[in-house]
């Protein structure tokens, strides 16, 4: 488990959050698969709801406004030092700046952005609040995942952006993983592929999907169904642990994963 106190550096995935049509049911999904329980932020903040693991905030959701598509992610933040200034970086990049970067009340400030190949993610530049409190353990998230049609281009696009370092998968995979420079940490992946279906349906695009930590990836599976949610592959074994692809009851897609052991423990 990492526990989180202060903004982490640039580039670091840092906060989730979903906008959802049903709230009640989302939450009772939600939390019981992964343990949350939830906060609503209040009026001020258009009622959004904190996802609290352990007493901390590790995600967000919110109701879909009603003049907005019928389609539904979790969309993924990368931290930002400088909101406006990575904005500019991904638009000079061939990104897109689908949401300018504002002010979240005492907060911190945001941006949404497209990639050069059109894989929509978040800035966050924490002030009161620095994003995920706890990750890398059950009922947080793990590793996110870009899916894309070019993962090399888009690969150098957050590499024009963040710096990051990139290393192709061993054994012929279509995959580079994402590191962070100066310290070398992996940060998350890019794979080939025509993209994801996000929920409400249509053609596949390029975009990014969570991995989130569980106890057990089978057990977890089961509660997905249960709770109305289906499943885009079972349960698998890898180098990296077990996981499976599944999506909420609105057509939501992520991962469950029980993480391997990291070696020596």
């Amino acid at each position: 488990m990492t526990q989180v106190t202060s903004n982490v550096p640039d580039g670091t995935p840092n906060w989730l959050d979903i906008g959802v049509p049903d709230l009640d049911r989302a939450k009772t999904f939600y939390g019981t698969l992964l343990g949350w329980q939830f906060e609503d932020a209040g009026a001020e903040a258009g009622h959004y709801n904190l996802c609290m693991l352990r007493g901390e905030p590790v995600a967000g959701m919110m109701l879909n406004p009603d003049d907005q598509p019928d389609v539904y992610w979790w969309s993924v933040y990368f931290a930002a030092d400088d909101c406006d200034g990575l904005a500019k970086r991904a638009t000079d990049a061939g990104g897109e700046v689908v949401v300018p970067a504002m002010d979240v009340m005492d907060q911190g400030r945001m941006a949404f952005l497209k990639d050069s190949q059109g894989g929509q993610f978040g800035l966050w530049q924490g002030r009161a609040h620095p994003g995920s409190r706890i990750v890398n353990a059950p009922g947080s998230f793990v590793w996110n995942e870009l899916a894309t049609p070019d993962p090399a281009a888009a690969g150098e696009f957050y590499r024009a952006v963040f710096g990051f370092e990139l290393e192709p998968m061993p054994g012929g995979m279509d995959y580079i993983v994402l590191r962070r420079a100066g310290d070398g940490r992996y940060i998350g992946g890019i794979r080939g592929g025509g993209g994801i279906v996000l929920g409400g349906g249509g053609a596949p695009v390029p975009a990014w999907a969570t991995y989130f930590s569980v106890d057990d990836a089978d057990a977890a599976v089961r509660k997905v169904r249960a709770g109305g949610g289906t499943i885009d592959s079972e349960p698998a074994d890898s180098p990296y642990g077990r996981s499976a692809a599944v999506r909420d009851p609105f057509g939501v897609p992520f991962h469950v994963m029980k993480p391997a052991p990291e070696p020596g423990s």
